[in-house]
């Protein structure tokens, strides 16, 4: 005889969980933050910006009073991720959420080294490290990793985004590999690829369009909207609450997952 369901209110819960998120200082790294906070997960918040951090540091204890630790580290740069996890030993978290990443716009043809290496080390290789550690510190206690995609890795759309495209595709790649190896040890590991969302670098980069009449991305931008089925940017909350779905128990048999939250834009 089959025991009754768990109540919704303990499924969704994160209390006791102890969660890492990246690029929290803002937008969807924010939203996320703030949901996992709302369900009573404590938090480790990592970003590059200090002062943003600091600033959802404050909101998160003001709103929900939950233990929060903040970390400036620049993911690009491995030995700061290998300090970071050094600084987590014997409080490592159970739940992990790569959500940090960068975009460039640059044309193929132009773009250098540099600009290739920071965005494969933000978008990819900090993602690669990350993992590594978080399943090296658990070992067989297992955990919750989601990764952070794109809808550009799926569907080119933009110009002058290869090297992001491939740093987001490879994500995938790299989450759905890990799941595969890592299941039986008791991890869940799925990734999250969100479509246009009004995040501050979507909102700058629209301003910056518009004051330097930057016809070509204002059309893009066009052309982005004219196929979007909900006819509209999503929140960085909207984003969230899936992100908080995935580490919650409500999917206890979500693993290796590829969740799309692009306001129905890779069906168009």
């Amino acid at each position: 005889m089959s025991s009754a369901p768990r109540p919704i209110s303990e499924l969704i819960s994160l209390r006791g969980r102890r969660a890492l998120v990246t690029g929290a200082a803002s937008g969807i790294g924010e939203a996320i933050a703030l949901r996992f906070a709302e369900a009573g997960a404590d938090l480790v918040l990592v970003d590059i910006d200090a002062d943003g951090l600091s600033r959802v540091k404050e909101r998160i204890r003001g709103l929900y009073g939950v233990d929060v630790e903040v970390f400036r580290v620049d993911l690009s740069r491995k030995e700061e991720i290998d300090g970071l996890w050094e600084s987590l030993r014997g409080k490592e978290p159970d739940t992990l959420v790569n959500n940090a990443g960068i975009y460039v716009f640059r044309d193929f043809l132009e773009v250098d080294e540099a600009l290739l290496e920071r965005t494969l080390g933000v978008n990819l290789k900090a993602v690669f490290w990350m993992c590594q550690h978080m399943i090296r510190a658990r070992g067989d206690r297992g955990g919750v990793i989601i990764n952070v995609g794109s809808i550009e890795a799926i569907l080119p759309f933009a110009r002058g985004l290869v090297h992001y495209d491939v740093s987001k595709m490879s994500v995938i790649a790299l989450t759905r590999a890990l799941a595969r190896e890592y299941g039986r040890k008791g991890y869940r590991i799925n990734v999250v690829v969100p479509g246009g969302i009004r995040t501050p670098g979507v909102e700058r980069l629209r301003r910056e369009a518009l004051l330097k009449l930057r016809i070509d991305v204002v059309k893009t931008g066009m052309e982005f909207m004219s196929r979007l089925p909900l006819g509209r940017l999503g929140e960085p909350d909207e984003v969230a609450r899936v992100v908080l779905f995935l580490a919650s128990d409500l999917a206890s048999y979500v693993h290796g997952a590829v969740v799309v939250v692009d306001g129905g834009f890779l069906s168009a």
